[in-house]
């Protein structure tokens, strides 16, 4: 093939999606993943007038499907050059003591077993070929704890964690690995945290101008267009709005 090829989780709505967008029109060959079949293949039906498209339909908490779905890439495909792990979500807001198991077990199994179910499969290709790029989306939540956010901080904390580890392991490989950490991006993201409420999601935003996935999406376009010498490891991005996790100047109403 004449152009990189990226492979995205959660690429179906918001960074996800829009980066896909994004690398489509910039020289790129896209392998989209996620839950919904339905969406992806619309996305591929749009994107195909400018790129070559391949969808894969799997869940990254499930680990034989995640095998399998990338087994299943014919051979010219598995040459992946960029790796963007998003597929991640927030489930509830509640102290430690009313946490929910369930809840919990989403959280570290979508942002942290999804995220390495997915690289063991992609990775050691790219230590073979001694080069690559993955880039792994955090969040301000994996830099600073703040009240209710427990659990998904910790798996935040734990993709950071992980992503100093293969900045470490895989040096010897030439392979970059970057971590981006943003801070309120308008999304899907509150609209799951809070099970469909979407009052409660709105008002997450309310009096800010947050960030949007496109502001993510160029951030990775300008991650992955680097010269070969240059990495950019570790970006934490807010909306000029925000100066922490929870310090965020709103605008009366």
């Amino acid at each position: 093939m004449d152009k990189r090829i990226a492979f995205i989780t959660g690429a179906t709505s918001g960074i996800g999606l829009a980066t896909a967008h994004l690398l489509a029109a910039n020289n790129f060959n896209l392998i989209l993943c996620g839950r919904r079949a339905d969406r992806l293949e619309s996305i591929k039906k749009e994107l195909s007038s400018t790129t070559k498209v391949i969808t894969l339909n799997f869940d990254v908490r499930n680990k034989q499907e995640v095998i399998s779905a990338i087994a299943s890439l014919p051979v010219e495909w598995k040459k992946i050059d960029v790796l963007i792990n998003n597929a991640g979500n927030a489930h509830g807001l509640s102290p430690i003591q009313q946490g929910d198991a369930a809840d919990w077990d989403a959280m570290m199994d979508i942002n942290v077993k999804g995220l390495l179910y997915v690289s063991k499969e992609i990775v050691p290709g790219m230590v073979e070929r001694k080069s690559g790029h993955i880039i792994n989306i955090g969040s301000i939540a994996g830099k600073e704890v703040y009240a209710n956010g427990n659990v998904y901080c910790a798996s935040k904390y734990a993709v950071d964690a992980i992503t100093q580890g293969m900045r470490i392991d895989l040096n010897p490989y030439g392979i970059k690995v970057t971590g981006i950490h943003p801070g309120m991006v308008e999304t899907e993201f509150s609209l799951v945290r809070f099970k469909g409420d979407a009052e409660r999601a709105k008002n997450v935003y309310k009096g800010v101008n947050p960030l949007k996935p496109e502001d993510i999406a160029d951030i990775i376009l300008f991650t992955v267009t680097r010269p070969a010498h240059v990495v950019l490891a570790d970006m934490i991005v807010f909306p000029t709005a925000q100066a922490s996790a929870t310090t965020v100047k709103r605008d009366p109403a």
